[in-house]
């Protein structure tokens, strides 16, 4: 049995060592072609050493691209729909469980439904919205004939129109729906003793305090979890600012450096792509670094 032991543990190990390198081989030549200039690499192809030119490319990225300007959009983004996910699946969660709603499991269904339906499948329907968020109302009002009223009286049908494309508020708000982390919250409430809220009603505490001096405190491991959670999916989000952005100015970084790459047929400057994905992925790999305790601790608290 320690033999059969140790030879499991011999191919796990070889197994964490071949897939440690899957991901490292191409990170690793992403750095040396990075560090290279754009007429070496024409000359020399791929190469597995390192060159002087890392600084230059990434000066280039500064100077002749709209990266810079993109990864802000990028960190608003990733901010601004980390923050509003985390306060409204708190809240949700807090309704659900805590209030005695005839209808809460078919809402709480309802919501986990929204996993199954990603940003990426239903951008069309989202772009529609997005590009008159009033086109709703107006459709209501033509189906029950309030515009036929509406042209009698004024004139001329009501059309009402706001667009939030090309706007980091556009960017921001496809995002929120998201039911994981209404999920995650509810499963860390379910952990939390049943007669804490009875305690807190009898010591005079109504829903806000228990909620803000109580709730919160406890809650903050599940908050940083998902925080970086949906800060990671805001900063890779490619489709979407895609199509929700015409100007440099507006996109995000992904899809800047998905425009680096030329469309004609000539051979794309690796070494600046090779730099810009590397900076890119520097915020990301920062917030996992300071912040993966806090992601492991809330979600193991989160199960149940």
């Amino acid at each position: 049995m320690v033999e059969n032991a140790r030879s499991a543990n011999i191919v796990a190990n070889l197994v964490l060592l071949a897939g440690i390198a899957y991901i490292l081989v191409p990170l690793y030549l992403a750095l040396t072609t990075a560090s290279h200039s754009y007429p070496f690499m024409l000359q020399n192809g791929l190469v597995w050493s390192f060159g002087d030119q890392f600084l230059v490319n990434v000066t280039r990225i500064f100077t002749e691209t709209s990266i810079p300007v993109q990864m802000a959009n990028s960190l608003v983004v990733a901010v601004g729909s980390a923050a509003a996910t985390c306060v409204l699946s708190f809240l949700s969660a807090y309704a659900v469980v805590y209030f005695r709603i005839r209808w809460a499991g078919p809402v709480f269904a309802l919501i986990l439904a929204t996993v199954m339906l990603p940003l990426d499948v239903r951008f069309i329907t989202t772009y529609q919205v997005a590009s008159n968020v009033f086109s709703p109302l107006n459709a209501v009002l033509d189906a029950t004939g309030l515009n036929e009223l509406i042209a009698d009286v004024f004139g001329a049908p009501g059309a009402l129109q706001w667009s939030i494309l090309d706007t980091r508020f556009g960017l921001i708000v496809p995002i929120l729906a998201h039911g994981m982390g209404t999920f995650l919250f509810r499963q860390f409430f379910m952990t939390l003793p049943k007669d804490l809220f009875k305690a807190a009603r009898m010591d005079g505490a109504g829903p806000i305090r228990f909620m803000v001096d109580i709730l919160l405190p406890l809650s903050r491991t599940t908050f940083a979890s998902l925080f970086i959670l949906i800060f990671l999916t805001g900063w890779t989000q490619y489709l979407w600012p895609l199509v929700a952005t015409s100007t440099p100015d507006m996109q995000t970084a992904i899809v800047g450096l998905a425009k680096l790459v030329p469309e004609e047929t000539a051979v794309p400057d690796y070494p600046l792509l090779m730099a810009g994905a590397i900076l890119v992925s520097t915020v990301p790999v920062l917030m996992i670094a300071f912040m993966q305790r806090y992601l492991t601790r809330g979600l193991v608290l989160s199960e149940k």
